[in-house]
């Protein structure tokens, strides 16, 4: 296909995009021509090759490197690359007139849409995405799932100097900010021209709904404030949550924590994350039931979990939703000092909070309460209830809202130390991290290693890390004296005081 062939080709794709009619064709070639330069374009014969909408802007952009209208920085690429990618991309009051329009059919309809779209796109990075490691993981909670993140590029050493000599700005104020939608970018923030946003009325609140560009399980959504406020976990998160599940009934939906060290990357602007995937959390059973004297048509339950979890279902909404609000209250306010569990400094300095997790089952709502506690002690300076130092050659990061639930988001490192750990159990020439050789050296000891098993054997050690990790965040442990303390606590939810 040659260039002049693939700019039709091009403008084709973005007609069918919904956003330009056929009257547009000769308009939207003139523009692409404009981003890419017009050197090269030979008109020969067609080839017999049906090109993606992405694949068609990689050999725009293959163009444009050889017209030199970008160089070699990589926030120059993808700035040029949003921009041609918008033109696939109807306008935000289109975008939302159709996804409206599907919705009227179906919330599944619409989100599809939506989704396919942002794809198309490029906006949701599906290609860089694909290098993910993803696995499984055997655990005494279910499956859980393990992703070595390697889809955001690293910045070159060139890209940093250029960085560092550009002017400070603070537009959009964050990564999360409706100002995102449709902003070029600079170089140093991220180009969001192809970038857009479904309104959505949360009570009485203006909040919007977009996809992750960097999506860690299926459908990886956001649900943003328009207001640029820090994250706050109170009543009307609970009461948000439940509302989102009743607009999109086939997504779960749920927050980080709102303290530092328990909480996520982002905690100055409000936000959720949602999306339509099944975490193991959510298939872990309730192993003890118990009963909320106050809220009689609430089944409540602990959930088997290394995590301590308390689970809320029910038909009414705006009852969970007190349910919940008084668990948090009472959370917030209680201390064990037995099991190293306290609401306060002495300074006032608030140390509970809770992730939720909202999503339907047929029926009824679901809440699952995820208890935090982001003090730290002499002995873990870190987070009492953080990976402890023996798990940090694998995860030494936050646990947020994703990891609770199941899958762990681990540094791109691990795809080569991992590689390094095979060869050094096959006692193979190797360059082993000095961090890890304690645990290589358990596994040598503990499993019959082959070259047909390494790689299993090495996947399943992260697994059961990855466990552990989550039993360290855990404020109740799952021993005797935590779930004896766990026991204690559910009894005080059902105290006057």
């Amino acid at each position: 296909m040659t260039t002049s062939q693939t700019i039709k080709a091009f403008a084709a794709a973005a007609i069918q995009s919904g956003g330009w009619q056929e009257l547009d064709r000769i308009y939207l070639e003139n523009r692409v021509l404009a981003l890419i330069g017009e050197a090269g374009l030979e008109d020969e014969t067609a080839a017999a090759t049906v090109l993606s909408p992405l694949q068609l802007t990689e050999q725009l952009m293959k163009l444009a490197k050889k017209n030199q209208v970008i160089g070699e920085l990589q926030a120059d690429y993808d700035m040029l690359e949003a921009q041609l990618t918008d033109l696939l991309t109807p306008s935000p009051s289109q975008v939302n007139q159709l996804f409206n329009e599907k919705y009227a059919e179906n919330p599944v309809a619409a989100t599809d849409y939506f989704y396919q779209l942002s794809q198309n796109n490029n906006y949701i990075k599906t290609k860089a995405i694909a290098q993910n490691i993803v696995f499984p993981a055997k655990s005494e909670y279910g499956t859980l799932e393990i992703t070595i993140n390697l889809s955001k590029p690293e910045k070159d050493p060139k890209q940093i100097a250029a960085e560092k000599e550009s002017p400070s700005s603070n537009y959009p104020k964050c990564l999360l900010c409706m100002e995102n939608e449709g902003y070029k970018g600079r170089i140093n923030a991220p180009a969001r021209t192809n970038h857009r946003i479904i309104r959505m009325k949360l009570g009485e609140e203006d909040w919007g709904f977009q996809y992750s560009p960097y999506a860690y399980y299926n459908e990886h959504a956001i649900v943003l404030a328009e207001e640029h406020r820090p994250m706050k976990i109170t009543r009307q998160t609970f009461q948000r949550l439940l509302e989102i599940i009743q607009v999109l009934p086939h997504y779960f939906v749920g927050s980080n924590a709102d303290l530092p060290i328990v909480g996520g990357s982002i905690l100055s602007h409000d936000h959720y994350q949602a999306g339509r995937h099944t975490f193991a959390m959510e298939k872990a059973e309730i192993e003890k039931s118990f009963t909320l004297t106050d809220f009689p048509a609430v089944n409540a339950g602990i959930v088997k979990w290394p995590m301590s979890v308390i689970r809320l279902q029910g038909t009414e909404t705006t009852v969970l939703t007190e349910a919940a609000a008084m668990i948090l209250q009472k959370w917030q306010t209680y201390s064990d000092l037995t099991v190293s569990v306290k609401a306060h400094s002495e300074d006032g300095t608030p140390h509970h909070t809770i992730t939720p997790i909202a999503r339907r089952k047929g029926d009824l709502f679901e809440l699952d309460l995820v208890l935090r506690d982001n003090n730290v002690s002499a002995e873990f300076p870190d987070g009492i209830f953080h990976p402890h130092k023996d798990v940090h050659h694998i995860k030494k990061e936050n646990i947020g809202l994703i990891e609770v639930m199941g899958l762990a988001v681990l540094p791109p490192r691990l795809a080569a130390e991992l590689k390094e750990t095979e060869a050094y159990l096959l006692e193979q020439e190797n360059n082993l991290a000095v961090y890890h050789k304690a645990w290589a050296d358990k596994l040598k000891k503990t499993k019959i290693i082959t070259k047909e098993n390494v790689t299993e054997v090495v996947q399943q050690a992260v697994g059961k890390v990855f466990e552990r990790v989550l039993e360290d965040a855990g404020v109740f442990k799952r021993n005797q004296q935590g779930q004896d303390a766990f026991h204690k606590f559910i009894n005080y939810l059902n105290s006057a005081e």
